[in-house]
């Protein structure tokens, strides 16, 4: 796992921050005529209809799980800059090959072999030229600059597994060509990999935790085991590496997809253990019931921004958006047209334990934003590596002979979809 990290370019804009004072002497005017042309009960009147007209409005978008769940954030619009309500999570693909890909694959210093499908024979490379439009506003531009100017001074971690370590590949190669080479660094330390950019003192960081919680699986290389263990009530093993970090973006999904998990009571080490094997979606919610007392014991609410990935669809069941029985993503260069397509690799009832999981951290006083990629990357069935990453063993003849049988269906090419992920979690920082 450590070898897998390589980093890319990024093309800076103009910074944002004259954007947002642009937006803040708007705002103020406007507040400035309110205030003379206004009464106080015309104001609340006026505030409460528009609430109401947006729920109406949103809920008629309403897609599944949080996708119907309005952002504010400072959108571009003809070149100025204006706050509005908007879902950046609904919206379409729109074919763009003069802005996209933000980066080069082979410009970027740490590049993941696993993710780098040019450098392994992909040669249609129209996945990288995708944008992500939003219905109701446009997604503000990334700016690497004005990132790491927001980022000086801080750590941002994402904790997960490796779907978002490849979001956290995807983060640093966004910013990497706006570094000098002396100015830079990578150290990787067990479960942690750390970026540094050292003018900013900032650092962008990845830890393996595929669980979350401690399991059998947390050794970073050596993690794939015939049988899954799980400590559902102990987590500090992982939470001491991210305890003060600035900004932690979480995922964890794919790990659990099976009808049962063993629980462990005790310790690993110990041989007075209790095993039990608890069902779906039970045990995924004990986990992230501690995630959850973790968050509200040890977080600093003033300082620290919390995110949740949602889940990463996969594309392994070509039937589901037309394609023949017993296909996959292989071969596959097209997007899903189907508005709203949905397929059986992603779980509902298990990203119902996760929305129910952040309410009840509202409630108590602990805000979690939820970054739903779930929706538009269902679309995304040519954006996978297939066949076209490194083989970390040797191939047999068999497989050889049948592409599809190793295909890999679940991670995402770079420069690609992760990218897009990174530009909303981009607008929820800079801007929300």
């Amino acid at each position: 796992m450590a070898s897998t990290n390589q980093f890319l370019g990024f093309r800076s804009e103009s910074p944002v921050g004259k954007e947002k004072m642009n937006v803040a002497k708007k705002l103020h005017m406007v507040a400035g005529t309110w205030g003379v042309r206004c009464s106080f009960h015309s104001l609340v009147g006026i505030l409460v209809a528009t609430l109401i007209v947006a729920a109406v409005y949103m809920t008629g978008e309403g897609g599944r799980w949080l996708e119907d769940r309005p952002v504010t954030t400072t959108c571009q619009n003809g070149g100025e800059s204006s706050c509005s309500m908007c879902n950046l999570f609904s919206g379409k693909w729109v074919f763009d090959n003069r802005s996209y890909p933000l980066y080069k694959e082979k410009e970027c210093t740490f590049m993941s072999d696993q993710l780098a499908c040019g450098k392994f024979g992909r040669q249609d490379l129209n996945h990288q030229n995708w944008r992500w439009q939003p219905h109701q506003c446009d997604l503000p531009r990334f700016n690497a600059t004005a990132l790491l100017e927001r980022l000086r001074g801080k750590r941002l971690v994402f904790v997960g597994d490796s779907l978002n370590r490849g979001q956290w590949v995807s983060m640093v190669c966004l910013v990497d060509s706006n570094i000098p080479p002396n100015l830079k660094s990578m150290h990787t330390n067990g479960s942690l990999i750390t970026f540094k950019a050292i003018e900013y003192n900032a650092t962008i960081e990845f830890y393996w935790a595929p669980m979350l919680v401690e399991s059998n699986s947390d050794d970073p290389v050596m993690h794939r085991l015939p049988e899954r263990v799980v400590r559902v009530q102990a987590i500090e093993k992982h939470a001491r590496h991210w305890t003060d970090a600035d900004l932690l973006v979480f995922n964890t999904y794919l790990w659990w997809r099976r009808s049962k998990m063993k629980v462990l009571w005790g310790s690993f080490e110990s041989p007075d253990g209790i095993y039990k094997e608890v069902e779906m979606v039970r045990v995924y919610e004990m986990a992230l019931k501690t995630w959850s007392d973790w968050l509200e014991v040890h977080v600093n609410r003033s300082k620290t921004q919390l995110f949740f990935v949602s889940m990463s669809p996969t594309h392994q069941r070509a039937e589901e958006w037309g394609g023949g029985n017993g296909q996959n993503c292989y071969s596959e260069t097209e997007l899903i047209s189907e508005e709203g397509y949905w397929g059986t690799g992603s779980c509902p009832k298990m990203m119902g334990v996760v929305d129910d999981t952040i309410k009840k951290l509202k409630k108590r006083g602990v805000d979690v934003k939820v970054l739903n990629i779930t929706q538009l990357s269902e679309y995304r069935k040519d954006g996978h590596p297939s066949i076209y990453r490194k083989q970390w063993e040797s191939l047999t003849e068999d497989q050889l002979s049948d592409p599809k049988s190793y295909a890999d269906c679940i991670h995402w090419c770079l420069p690609g979809v992760p990218d897009v992920w990174n530009e909303l979690l981009y607008a929820y920082i800079m801007y929300y």
